[in-house]
């Protein structure tokens, strides 16, 4: 079973998706989502338009599935430094963020729809709701004070700064931003 799909799922249907999300990404390589049309990634994917909609709502659906990877990139390449339970955070950000951030340079124009300016849209809510929960919980089993306000902090702080960098609104390399984020993230688990 790959790690995308879910327990008990059909390996027919997680065939289906895969190809459905290869198709969509094929297809967002040289054009925004907004210019995507079911039709040209049913034929890409080489499934059926009834298909496409047994599995996913819209585009935008099938786009955050797509783009699954993308949050939990994120979340393991902020948590690459722990190797043990008890180990501080290194003063340097783990070089996992610098290649997560270059990723996601990659492939700005299809994150930009999915991950408005300040970090709302739908990935930007799924990778709040995903680094918030990773953060409370390991504070909370570390006996860290406020584990659901610096976890809501650390959050929003990555989710938001993420989301205005693909929008060119943060002027930072990959390199830089991994840097900036990683001193910023630091200090709000330091905060309280």
């Amino acid at each position: 079973m790959s790690p995308r799909e879910p327990r008990g799922e059909d390996p027919r249907t997680a065939r289906t998706k895969a190809r459905l999300r290869e198709g969509l990404l094929a297809e967002c390589s040289g054009r925004p989502l907004t210019e995507v049309g079911v039709s040209a990634v049913v034929r890409r994917a080489g499934v059926g338009r009834a298909t496409f909609y047994l599995h996913y709502e819209d585009l935008t659906a099938l786009a955050v599935d797509a783009c699954a990877e993308v949050v939990h990139a994120a979340v393991d390449a902020l948590h690459a430094w722990q190797t043990h339970a008890g180990a501080l955070p290194p003063a340097r950000p783990p070089a996992a963020l610098a290649g997560f951030l270059s990723g996601a340079a990659a492939r700005a124009p299809l994150f930009r729809t999915l991950l408005l300016p300040g970090g709302s849209g739908p990935l930007g809510d799924r990778l709040g709701r995903e680094l918030r929960a990773r953060a409370r919980a390991e504070r909370a089993a570390a006996g860290a004070p406020h584990p659901d306000l610096v976890a809501s902090a650390v959050a929003a702080a990555f989710t938001g700064v993420l989301a205005d960098w693909l929008h060119d609104s943060v002027p930072e390399s990959p390199e830089a931003l991994a840097d900036h984020l990683w001193r910023l993230l630091l200090a709000l688990h330091r905060a309280l």
